[in-house]
């Protein structure tokens, strides 16, 4: 049985790029969610005005890769100190959020915030917000895959290939086979 998490860290393209490659995560799917906008359009999200935010949805198998260890992968890949802003790419919709579709899964988001604040693990205040999943929607086709389809498009060779590589090297028990 497969569970579901959702995760904000910055263009969806450099944290698919990732989550691609974890063991035990069956789809990844490139989406926009919490913001005001019924199935808005990247154009529409780029605004700022939706309230979405640019995430990845994971499907996972628990038995394989827990959700603890796809929070910790989550906070090596991506700043989670810079307010609505990742590297160059800044707005409302880069914001570090995590988007839970269980109890256990918050609980686990907190839990794990908790204890990077307080060994002040980056030195600034994490502002990742911890919310439930609400008004998600597939981003559109071109979108998903993006890097495995564009390695050496500029953006993804200077951005998503260098997030890849510290997840293979941090957490090379979880590189997909």
């Amino acid at each position: 049985m497969t569970e579901t998490l959702v995760l904000g860290g910055g263009c969806f393209w450099c944290t698919e790029a990732v989550y691609v490659k974890v063991r035990g995560v069956t789809d990844v799917e490139s989406g926009y969610c919490n913001g005001h906008t019924v199935s808005p359009t990247y154009d529409e999200v780029c605004t700022g005005r939706t309230g979405h935010n640019e995430v990845v949805k994971l499907e996972y198998d628990p038995a394989q890769v827990s959700t603890r260890e796809l929070l910790e992968i989550f906070f090596v890949i991506h700043d989670p100190t810079t307010l609505n802003r990742q590297g160059n790419d800044a707005g409302t919709q880069y914001r570090s959020g995590i988007y839970f579709t269980t109890p256990e899964q918050a609980e686990l988001a907190r839990a794990l915030i908790a204890e990077l604040s307080a060994a002040k693990a980056y030195g600034q205040p994490i502002v990742t917000e911890v919310l439930a999943l609400a008004n998600y929607s597939a981003a559109e086709d071109y979108h998903q895959d993006f890097f495995e389809r564009n390695p050496y498009q500029g953006y993804c060779m200077a951005v998503a290939a260098p997030k890849v590589l510290k997840f293979k090297k941090t957490f090379a028990r979880l590189v997909r086979d």
